[in-house]
Order: structure tokens, then sequence, then C-alpha cells
């Protein structure tokens, strides 16, 4: 029973480390300040429950699907922090408009932007899915899985909480200070993408240099 405890609790703070719900926050104000607040929990649950899945997919097949694509973690991280520059950018310029669409086009808004930038590569980046490949392979019993998946849908649960939390914020800080705030949070978005992307390129120039 230990064990599983504490194979739970390296799952849910692992994930909690890696997806880092309170960074994605920044992104989703910007995307969705414009949006009723029915429109925003409904972005939030389709980005959880997309991340759910991907990281469920890798966590059971990555190696295979990474051996028979040819697909490397560190292309990954390079991908991910060119989506995450080009986000970060256009927040620093404030160039993240709100997403503002006709009511017969918002369903497809919402599936669009919970997809991309939202569940990836913000919450299913690289780290996450190398994660769950990894905490994965040590869950050697049925037992094990199960606390896998409970701990991961649970700290979802947490992310998904956090999101549709941050409604509140759009109210407290209005336009301007949601402005301010986006700019703020793109320079640091910046900063996340090229340490994502130093980490990516670099082994490929070791190997290249050795």
């Amino acid at each position: 029973m230990n064990e599983l405890f504490t194979y739970g609790l390296l799952v849910f703070t692992s994930f909690f480390t890696l997806i880092n719900p309170i960074s994605a926050m920044p992104v989703f104000l910007g995307l969705t300040s414009d949006m009723e607040p029915v429109d925003r929990v409904a972005v939030a649950k389709r980005s959880v429950i997309v991340t759910f899945i991907i990281l469920l997919i890798f966590a059971f097949s990555g190696q295979f699907l990474f051996r028979v694509f040819g697909i490397s973690v560190n292309s990954f991280r390079i991908v991910g922090g060119a989506i995450f520059f080009v986000v970060g950018f256009d927040m620093l310029n404030a160039r993240l408009s709100p997403i503002k669409a006709k009511s017969s086009e918002i369903k497809q808004t919402i599936k669009d932007i919970a997809v991309t930038p939202l569940a990836i590569p913000m919450l299913c980046g690289p780290g996450a899915i190398t994660n769950a490949i990894v905490l994965m392979e040590d869950a050697n019993t049925i037992l094990l899985k199960v606390v896998f998946v409970t701990a991961l849908l649970s700290m979802l649960l947490v992310t998904y909480l956090v999101l549709i939390s941050s409604s509140k914020l759009i109210k407290r800080f209005g336009e301007t200070g949601i402005n301010i705030m986006m700019r703020l949070m793109g320079l640091i978005i910046m900063v996340i993408a090229v340490e994502f992307f130093l980490a990516g390129i670099r082994p490929f120039l070791e190997s290249l240099l050795s």
C-alpha cells in the first residue's frame, strides 16, 4: 500500500511540475478573455481531455510510436520551443488577440485553440510525454497502472480547475490588467521557449561535433 501511495504521489507531483497549469493561464486568458464563461469552460475541458488522451497514448505505446516514426524527444523539444516562441512573441507585442468568432464558428474555434496551443504544447509538452513513458515503464503491475491513470486524471482535474478559475482574473484585472499580464508572461514564455529549443538542439550539435 505504501508503494502505491509513493508511486501515485510521484506521478501527481512530477506531472504537476512539468505541465505547470499556472504557466498555461496567461495563454488561456489571452485567447479566451472575450469569450462567454460557458465557452471558456468548454475550451478548458477540451484541452484537458485532449492532454489526458495524448499522455495515455504515449504512456502505453510511446516507445513503439517513437521507433516506428523515428521521432525523438529532442525533436519534440525543438518544435515545442518554436511554437512557444511564436505564442510568446505575439503576447509580448499584444498581438495574441482575444478570440472573436461568430456564434456559428465558436464550436470550431473552441476545438482549434483547445488543441493548439493549449493542449499541445502548453500542457502536453515534451517533458510531460517523456515523463508518461518513463513512469509507465515503472508500472510493472496492473495495480500500479491503475494508480498511474488515477493520479494523472487527478492532476488534470486540478489543471482544469486552475484554468476555469482564471475567468475570475479577467473580471478582477480588466482589459488593461490582462494586457499588462500578457506582455509580462509573453516574455517569460519566450525565455521558456529558448530553453526548450536549446535543450532539444544541444544533443544534435554535440553529436555533430563529436
